[in-house]
């Protein structure tokens, strides 16, 4: 193929291969991004660090108030698990600050928030709050890892016990008046039943294996009843901690119900344990984001089962995950596993790359002309909050002169592949600059790709340079002519 470059009209970018095809008189400029390797922050995806883990000071208690580790690459969200009765330690007074100080921390940096509200932890006596037992909610005392005993040091409550699931009720409601719809809120964990919320019991008050779908259905109902729209997730464990398979009636029902799944937790014990459920995720990522956590860093560590991080890798491709823990201190984290962070960020989530894009080097102002781009999914998952191209034309002083959007297609269905074997999906766009209005003059004008709304808001991050800092970049320049 004979390559001719036309610099006189369009505009090199050191980032892009760029190759100007001769087609009649006129030209085609066609670009060939390279994908830069970076770290992207998107909604429905990335690192979510804990803030909170069960015990408020693990792990975010070292950082300053303005310090929102940034320069952990891919952190997307903070991820706030806390004890119901931190949240509400008296009925009807709600202790929002210790949520929503952190949040609106990452919040400002255009970042996401998660959480859940658990009802028994190991640590502390009441984890469900000492008033709801007090107002006649039944439950049992246990010592952990031994089962109910009668002065035990821990209280669980009968997860299904009625007094109980009006006040978790009301909880709900306070969350959802908050939460529910919030653009910043990542996802909710329906972790209100199980020790650490995990949705598991063996080793605390050892709830009957038979009465937990019941409690199971009846959490999620309450949650779906006050979060309609806010992506909720539940544990693996409720199936099991350790029982692998691919289908079972609890989470068939969950995702019925379009709640997702998480992992709680990978890496626990050396390989081949390191995890049961890869082969049930396989029922939620084509549809949902899958969540892994995977254990304390430095508990695995000691138990021997983190090795040198090539299973976490793993872990994200098994499970075609959206987001991945950051479940330790997040610098020793990010110091000790620097290059297995990198690898993950290459694959976690969506990654939508546009191989090549083709326009007219030359177009008149109000009459239709042709663009070809290639497009692929580099990532383990769709692109679940969808989003489709636009071209943007931009004046020399960054002013909009046209914004041109294909809402034929959607970047939701890019399929996915092994690494490196992404399929690649073909675009022909058919597009108009200047007609009728907004007036539109003749000259030479930055041409600029994006992904977002159908309006043309961007709203995905790319692997490109060229960045406008609203997620536009620039491809070269077009000429218009009368």
């Amino acid at each position: 193929m004979r390559v001719v470059c036309w610099l006189g009209l369009v505009a090199f970018c050191p980032c892009l291969l760029l190759a100007v095809e001769p087609d009649g008189a006129a030209g085609v400029v066609t670009v060939t991004p390279e994908d830069t390797g970076a770290a992207l922050i998107n909604p429905s995806m990335g690192w979510t660090m804990h803030f909170y883990s069960n015990v408020p000071k693990n792990y975010g208690s070292k950082l300053a108030p303005s310090d929102t580790v940034d320069d952990f690459p891919g952190l997307s969200t903070v991820y706030l698990r806390v004890p119901w009765a931190f949240i509400e330690p008296e009925e009807g007074k709600f202790n929002w600050a210790l949520l929503d100080t952190p949040a609106q921390r990452w919040i400002a940096k255009g970042k996401y928030v998660a959480m859940r509200i658990t009802c028994s932890e190991n640590w502390i006596r009441f984890a469900t709050p000492e008033w709801v037992k007090n107002a006649g909610a039944k439950g049992v005392f246990y010592n952990f890892g031994q089962g109910p005993a009668e002065n035990g040091a821990c209280w669980d409550p009968d997860y299904l016990d009625p007094v109980f699931l009006e006040k978790l009720d009301r909880l709900l409601a306070a969350l959802a008046a908050r939460y529910e719809g919030n653009p910043n809120v990542a996802f909710i964990d329906v972790g209100t039943f199980g020790l650490w919320g995990e949705g598991h019991a063996h080793m605390s008050s050892q709830v009957p294996e038979e009465r937990i779908p019941e409690i199971v259905a009846k959490h999620i109902e309450l949650h779906r009843k006050h979060f309609k729209t806010t992506l909720l997730c539940i544990s693996d464990d409720v199936v099991g901690h350790d029982r692998p398979g691919k289908r079972f009636p609890i989470t068939d029902a969950a995702l019925e119900q379009g709640v997702s799944l998480r992992d709680d937790s990978i890496m626990v014990q050396p390989p081949p344990r390191s995890w049961y459920h890869a082969e049930l995720a396989q029922m939620f990522w084509p549809k949902l984001p899958v969540i892994l956590e995977h254990e304390h860093y430095g508990g695995s560590k000691q138990r021997q089962a983190w090795g040198d991080g090539s299973l976490l890798v793993k872990a994200v491709e098994d499970y075609h995950a959206s987001f991945m823990s950051i479940h330790w201190w997040p610098r020793v984290l990010l110091e000790e596993n620097r290059a297995v962070i990198e690898k993950i960020n290459r694959r976690i989530g969506y990654r939508l790359v546009p191989r090549r894009v083709s326009w007219p080097a030359t177009v008149k102002i109000g009459q239709r002309f042709e663009v070809t781009s290639d497009w692929a999914n580099a990532g383990v998952a769709p692109c679940y909050p969808g989003g489709y191209m636009a071209l943007t034309l931009k004046d020399a002083d960054g002013g909009l002169v046209a914004v041109l959007v294909e809402d034929g297609f959607n970047m939701r269905d890019l399929a996915v592949g092994p690494p490196g074997q992404a399929p690649t999906r073909t675009l022909k766009s058919s597009f108009v600059a200047g007609l009728i209005a907004p007036t539109t003059r003749a000259g030479t004008y930055d041409v600029y790709l994006s992904v977002g709304a159908r309006d043309g808001t961007p709203r995905i991050a790319l692997p490109l340079e060229g960045d406008d800092g609203q997620r536009r970049y620039k491809l070269g320049s077009v000429r218009l002519v009368e």
